[in-house]
């Protein structure tokens, strides 16, 4: 008889890195080629939209950065704190806590007695009863929390990224073939990220990749006829 293989690792799915970075990237790529897209709508100087285009993509990234460095500090926070509170259970009521989690146990198929003893064996050893009350209660491995710093850093690169890829055209021409080259470029971008996420999640392509594009294509829509509303208007 042939032995099946293992089937391959799973992919980590918790962290902060991945999300921050592929956020970062879609976030700062709409943005900015809507901003641009905007500006240029109005017949503003080339020099406006480059500066507008840099602007976005400096005050986008930054503004990202501190949003994930507070998210993820602020959920760091609240995960230290219950477990200081588990932590607290475990000293002063491991009647309780073992109970909690034998009923766990059960609650996952085992038979009572069989829960009790491994639930007793596990309170045996506090840290690995603080990991294992925390993985199974509040659904977080205590150590393996993202760093706030690296998660910020990553959201800002990408973000920059993102953002400065549609101003590229405007240093090279102007006028209607730079706003439609930023169009191609966020397209296309567009669509390499919907790629990504499609493969890594392992979902159809074409619908991954067309819901990014069309992201992009109506958020350049709407900023557009923004900008011509406004241009018109401040004639």
């Amino acid at each position: 008889m042939k032995t099946r293989e293992p089937h391959p690792g799973h992919r980590s799915v918790s962290g902060g890195l991945v999300r921050a970075s592929v956020f970062g990237v879609n976030d700062g790529l709409v943005s900015n080629v809507s901003l641009i897209l905007g500006f240029a709508a109005t017949g503003v100087d080339s020099s406006i939209v480059r500066l507008a285009g840099i602007a976005g993509a400096v005050a986008g990234a930054i503004s990202m950065a501190a949003g994930e460095w507070v998210s993820v500090s602020a959920q760091n926070d609240l995960i230290s704190r219950e477990l200081d509170v588990e932590r607290r259970e475990l000293l002063n009521n491991p009647e309780h806590e073992t109970e909690e989690l034998a009923e766990l146990y059960e609650s996952h198929g085992m038979e009572a007695e069989q829960a009790l003893i491994a639930a007793t064996s596990v309170m045996r050893h506090p840290e690995t009863a603080l990991l294992v009350h925390a993985r199974n209660e509040f659904g977080v491995n205590p150590e393996d929390l993202p760093s706030p710093w690296w998660t910020a850093l990553s959201s800002f690169i990408c973000f920059v990224f993102g953002a400065v890829m549609p101003i590229v055209p405007w240093f090279i021409t102007d006028g209607f073939a730079a706003g439609l080259a930023s169009v191609l470029i966020g397209v296309v971008a567009a669509g390499a990220v919907g790629g990504l996420i499609g493969r890594f999640a392992e979902r159809a392509l074409p619908w991954a990749i067309s819901r990014q594009i069309l992201i992009v294509l109506g958020a350049c829509a709407v900023t557009f006829v923004i900008g011509q509303l406004v241009g018109v208007n401040l004639v």
